[in-house]
């Protein structure tokens, strides 16, 4: 166990699978091999249990011994496609998993190179942690003697000698994004032979409906629908689509299906619309009131999407509004509205100073003063009135 230990750990090191490594020069990948066992239960249906072993994914020569023999290895020999060069990065970023594939009864002779009247397929995934690519590939494996058995028994410490057929990548699996953006969806593909009867198929699907967008038949060369250039399809096997500027409606998801009879696999690509608040205040970075005084302040938040968001202010917590009633202690204060939304990454605040003052009692006694003036002036101009009033009233008596 040491021995095969250290003969593994001396592969990794000279194989360059170590680290940050890029993935184009290694020898081995390791992997899991996530096999399917059907069972019936105690009712008679039929029931699949999933189990992970470990696996490795070694690219070699057939013959070639395996470089952990304590693993099931999936020998991967040269064909016109090579995975390693759709990675990127390093090989510590992966996720490698291989499961079976089934053609579902479909008997199709495979063109490339080495193939049988029956194949038995694998399927391997690599998903890239940050979620930068994924990537499908096809391995066809060739029975060496002439019985044939889609599900065959894969023993531990089996070599299993496969080829690359095909695979199909997007590096857009996760794609966030503003309203009214240009856009353009990843997908792309390689076939280990030329003239392949490929079919290239984009829908979406939202809200439970599923739309076709573009399709395309390599044996007719017939296209129907647009955003996918058909001289990439041909040249470069780029089934990109363009969309065109978002909108609400651009959001869900979008599948990239490739169909090589009897291989067929869809890419699934999450589209969200992430448009974050434009934030105001209807007051400036300051605001002055005095003793009693009211003035309603307002946080708004427009134009945002998806429609959900939250408003809150730092010391009173109203909804997007509040009226302070300030005491002479809240002079000084800073107040902020903080606008929490699924597009921001941290939320935005906006502040304003308040300043409260004493109501200024300068005028009041000024006008206090003025008008008891005021009262005596007329009391004074109006008594010798009253006097000769009197004095008139009291001849008359007379």
């Amino acid at each position: 166990m040491i021995i095969a230990f250290a003969g593994v750990l001396f592969a990794l090191l000279s194989s360059g699978a170590c680290g940050s490594q890029s993935v184009q020069n290694v020898l081995w990948l390791p992997c899991q091999f996530v096999d399917e066992i059907i069972r019936l239960n105690s009712e008679g249906h039929r029931e699949t249990e999933y189990h992970h072993r470990d696996a490795v994914l070694q690219f070699s020569n057939t013959g070639d011994r395996p470089i952990n023999p304590n693993a099931i290895t999936f020998l991967v020999t040269a064909s016109k496609v090579d995975i390693r060069r759709y990675v990127e990065g390093g090989w510590d970023a992966l996720q490698c998993e291989i499961r079976r594939y089934s053609t579902s009864g479909i008997v199709v002779r495979w063109p490339g190179l080495g193939a049988q009247e029956h194949d038995v397929w694998f399927i391997c995934a690599f998903h890239h942690s940050e979620g930068r690519f994924v990537i499908t590939t096809f391995l066809r494996h060739t029975l060496a003697d002439s019985g044939f058995t889609e599900w065959i028994q894969v023993e531990d410490r089996q070599i299993l000698t496969t080829s690359v057929a095909l695979v199909v990548l997007t590096r857009t699996p996760s794609v966030r994004v503003g309203l009214m953006k240009d856009l353009t969806l990843h997908c792309q593909f390689a076939v280990d032979h030329k003239q392949a009867n490929v079919t290239v198929e984009w829908r979406q699907q939202r809200r439970g409906e599923r739309t076709k967008l573009f399709t395309y038949s390599s044996r007719t060369g017939q296209s129907e629908g647009s955003g996918v250039s058909l001289r990439g399809l041909s040249n470069a096997g780029n089934a990109s689509l363009k969309l065109p500027p978002t909108t609400q409606a651009s959001e869900g998801t979008y599948m990239c299906s490739v169909l090589v009879p009897p291989l067929y696999i869809s890419q699934d690509i999450t589209l969200s619309i992430l448009e974050p608040p434009r934030v105001s205040v209807n007051v400036g970075s300051s605001l002055a009131l005095t003793l009693g005084a009211e003035q309603k302040v307002m946080c708004d938040a427009e134009g945002y999407y998806p429609l959900d968001v939250t408003i809150e202010w730092q010391r009173e917590r109203v909804g997007s509004s509040f009226i302070p009633q300030p005491s002479l202690e809240d002079s000084g204060y800073k107040y902020t509205c903080r606008v929490y939304h699924k597009a921001l990454l941290t939320p935005v605040r906006k502040s304003f100073t308040l300043s409260v003052t004493e109501p200024d009692t300068t005028w009041w006694y000024v006008s206090v003063l003025g008008f008891i003036i005021l009262m005596i002036v007329i009391l004074v101009w109006l008594m010798p009135q009253l006097n000769d009033a009197r004095r008139q009233s009291a001849r008359k008596r007379f």
